[in-house]
């Protein structure tokens, strides 16, 4: 008989591939072969910016599954990319399945590893008889309120149809960080995106009811709350406070190292980090204003600024920007977050609160500036602003739009509060439950050898 051979279906997000890989290379180091599949564009982005295949590590390989979208077809239409895999994906991984299993040799799948937005997966290794473990990849807050859908629409608090919520209901979630504001599917603008996100994440509550075993990437100390309203969820996190500072395999885009040379002529925590992940989109007013504020705190800054990350077609700074900030301010198109967030110059990290930035600013003890985007990212702010207390928000102006002045005027109170001491509180709080006898990493043996 071969070593177990786990396959493992992440949900095409940077956000979700990366702790997904993070997840089976521990397995990979306890003797599993991995098969990591991911949607035929993803595996591209990732193939493409990884240095070389040994990043990835022994026993774990990539492997690509249609993802029933036309080859000009824009890939970040989030509707449109959600309704393809979800009407196309689950035949495609079913046929991978089966003709993996179906080779008579020693090499067959012995269970599934599922990311927790892509709830068909779950149902396809069900039907085939193989055993299911599904992986949260967000706040385990945000899970509770998901898991929390059908009462909510018994109770008439949410419409049964697109997850709006009913005028004049009180709220009765108890998790700290979700509110009728910040439940993740409200955060959408687009109607429809709003109401294709509130079914998919309905249907994900049901087939998790199917699942073996479900684990979360966060952490006891983080979320007690939280996992005492869903005990059967194991927390096996953070992944990033466990992993050590090497390079990361899949990115989507290639990591510009230059920053960390250029961060090692910077003062001991002095500089502002600003990374927004890879989703969130500016229009060009809104871009201008963080540059000029960041200009005007007049402390040095390293900023991510993707190629797509504006409206327009290219990135365009304010006449005179670069040249007036000179050596002070170091944008780069990508940035190795992990190595970046570990470095003594960095001073506060001004992020789009993603759960996976979230929890690597959290384990190395960093403050934190919060501009959310969308879905968790609004109660993930919540957590970091009002429960943990390590970090500060934003007021957007009438027009919605975050001034220049308001961003000196955050970064000046962060610098004077007390915002780092009670952010390296957390940050052993965090680290005690990733050591040997920590809850999370006694999870986390579990669950490596429940797939063994």
């Amino acid at each position: 008989m071969g070593i177990p051979h786990v396959l493992a279906i992440p949900y095409p997000g940077q956000g979700h591939v990366i702790p997904m890989i993070e997840l089976m290379q521990r397995a990979t180091q306890h003797g599993l072969k991995v098969t990591i599949a991911n949607a035929e564009f993803i595996h591209t982005k990732v193939m493409n910016a990884l240095s070389t295949n040994e990043d990835l590590g022994e026993n774990l390989n990539l492997v690509s599954i249609p993802d029933g979208m036309e080859p000009g077809e824009d890939r970040n239409d989030i509707l449109k990319v959600s309704q393809a895999i979800q009407r196309f994906m689950p035949k495609e991984l079913e046929e991978f399945i089966q003709k993996i299993n179906g080779a008579g040799d020693d090499d067959k799948i012995s269970c599934v590893i599922v990311d927790g937005t892509m709830g068909f997966a779950v149902n396809v290794a069900k039907n085939l008889g193989i055993k299911v473990a599904v992986v949260w990849f967000a706040s385990a807050a945000v899970l509770v309120s998901i898991q929390s859908i059908p009462k909510l629409i018994d109770d008439g608090i949410l419409n049964k149809d697109d997850g709006s919520v009913t005028k004049n209901k009180m709220f009765p979630l108890s998790v700290p960080t979700i509110s009728s504001e910040t439940l993740m599917w409200t955060s959408f603008n687009d109607e429809a995106i709003r109401k294709n996100c509130f079914e998919l994440l309905s249907n994900c509550n049901q087939s998790m009811k199917l699942a073996d075993l479900i684990i979360c990437n966060s952490a006891y100390e983080l979320e007690p709350a939280a996992f005492s309203a869903i005990p059967k969820v194991l927390p096996v996190g953070p992944l990033s406070a466990s992993s050590v500072p090497k390079d990361k395999a899949g990115n989507f885009w290639s990591e510009d190292s230059s920053c960390l040379s250029w961060l090692d002529q910077q003062p001991v925590c002095s500089v502002i980090y600003v990374a927004f992940g890879s989703f969130t989109i500016f229009d060009q007013t809104q871009f201008q204003e963080l540059a000029l504020g960041l200009e005007l705190t007049n402390r040095p800054f390293l900023w991510v600024v993707r190629p797509d990350i504006t409206t327009d077609t290219h990135v365009a700074y304010p006449d005179g920007f670069q040249d007036r900030v000179g050596i002070r301010g170091k944008m780069v198109g990508w940035a190795p977050q992990h190595k970046v967030l570990r470095h003594p110059s960095v001073a506060c990290f001004l992020s789009h609160c993603g759960w996976n930035s979230t929890t690597e600013g959290v384990s190395n003890g960093v403050p934190f500036l919060c501009w959310p985007y969308f879905a968790d990212q609004l109660s993930n702010e919540t957590y970091i602003c009002d429960v943990w207390n390590i970090g500060l928000g934003f007021k957007k102006d009438a027009g919605g739009i975050i001034r220049q002045d308001e961003i000196v005027r955050k970064v000046e109170q962060l610098f004077s509060g007390n915002y780092k001491e009670r952010a390296m509180e957390l940050k052993l709080k965090v680290l005690n439950s990733v050591q040997a006898y920590g809850c999370s990493e006694k999870n986390l043996s579990n669950f490596i050898k429940w797939m063994k």
